[in-house]
């Protein structure tokens, strides 16, 4: 079987993925996800990343309310590990390609070649309006030519460390960048729309796909196969992560209890807002992220695919979601992060065939 990287998406937030008031309930800090990371990085996984999120849904959970900075996070993971890949992400209508490129740049020299940018185009306009940076719900329409641009700007810079790019959104002139990094940035994006898959397809080296359905673990397949197809066509190889949340015990009754008591709490009013906030997008297609997040069968963990089960159960279905066409990786949410990536370590990953040789 094809080996896959395995990475974690660290809780840059507050509880994590899971909106509920009977799941874990914690506040973000470098400490909690330094231990994440150095555990993961101990277990041999590939990556981390962690989100921007710049206002959250509110409700009795305060879910997403207390959020770091991504940046400034895995600058600082940076310094305090030694072999794990990093991925900070970008909100890219908060800050100027160059300003991240030169930031970019900067983590390298912490990590070289340890180091990637998340590209966030943005899907909750409350985030940005708060600001006075919002540009109107016409930039649902053309956010990924903005976004088109902006990496465009970071690619130039990061190869000829000069950029007199002129686009329609953004116009260089002899924009300058020093050092540069010594073996480039890598980008990863998370289109789900046709317009996002191009867009990855064309600028991205890896595209996250979100897993679909509770133990469906390759009903993602057809989302990481037209990548696939859209890559090929630029004569590219983009590879697909899959993101799902990982809920594990020693028994699948045990796991499936779990499941329950998170979903029993089910905070609806941060849901509502959450539902609110991705409606808004009129222009969005069926396989986009606002759509997958106003879904109401995962509506506890934002609609992404979830794994529940016992560390026996959970090992096969990851084997399954590798052996799927595209997939170069998977990247896993736990509900408690710690236990989580410590029995994925010890439990999991031993059992799993996509692993093998890569421990």
């Amino acid at each position: 079987m094809t080996t896959v990287d395995i990475g974690v998406f660290i809780p840059i937030g507050n509880n994590g993925w899971l909106i509920s008031t009977t799941s874990p309930q914690y506040m973000p800090s470098f400490e909690l996800n330094k231990q994440i990371v150095q555990k993961a990085e101990s277990y041999g996984f590939d990556f981390a990343l962690s989100m921007i999120k710049l206002r959250g849904f509110g409700g009795k959970s305060e879910f997403w309310d207390h959020n770091l900075e991504s940046f400034t996070l895995m600058s600082a993971l940076a310094a305090v590990t030694s072999k794990i890949k990093l991925f900070a992400s970008a909100a890219i209508l908060t800050l100027p390609p160059p300003i991240v490129a030169r930031m970019a740049t900067t983590i390298d020299s912490v990590a070289p070649g340890r180091f990637g940018v998340n590209i966030v185009t943005g899907w909750q306009s409350a985030e940005y309006a708060q600001m006075g940076l919002w540009p109107g719900d016409e930039y649902f329409g053309y956010r990924y030519d903005y976004a088109t641009e902006y990496v465009q700007v970071m690619k130039d810079l990061w190869k000829d460390g000069v950029s007199n790019f002129k686009g329609k959104h953004f116009q260089m002139d002899d924009c300058k960048l020093s050092p540069r990094p010594k073996d480039g940035v890598k980008i990863v994006a998370a289109g789900q729309s046709g317009r996002g898959i191009e867009f990855a397809s064309e600028y991205a080296d890896y595209n996250f796909a979100l897993g679909a359905g509770i133990n469906t673990p390759t009903a993602f397949a057809q989302a990481t196969s037209r990548l696939v197809g859209a890559a090929a066509k630029m004569g590219r190889e983009v590879g697909s992560y899959v993101l799902f949340t990982v809920i594990a015990d020693e028994t699948d009754e045990a796991a499936q209890a779990k499941w329950k008591l998170y979903n029993d709490g089910a905070d609806v009013d941060a849901l509502a807002w959450m539902k609110t906030q991705s409606s808004k997008d009129t222009k969005a297609d069926a396989h986009s992220t606002a759509k997958s997040l106003g879904l109401p069968e995962g509506a506890v963990n934002l609609n992404m695919g979830t794994l529940v089960g016992s560390f026996e159960s959970i090992a096969r279905m990851l084997d399954e979601v590798a052996s799927v066409p595209g997939t170069k990786g998977i990247m896993i949410t736990f509900d408690d992060f710690l236990e989580g990536v410590e029995n994925f370590g010890q439990k999991i990953q031993p059992l799993m065939k996509s692993r093998q040789g890569r421990m």
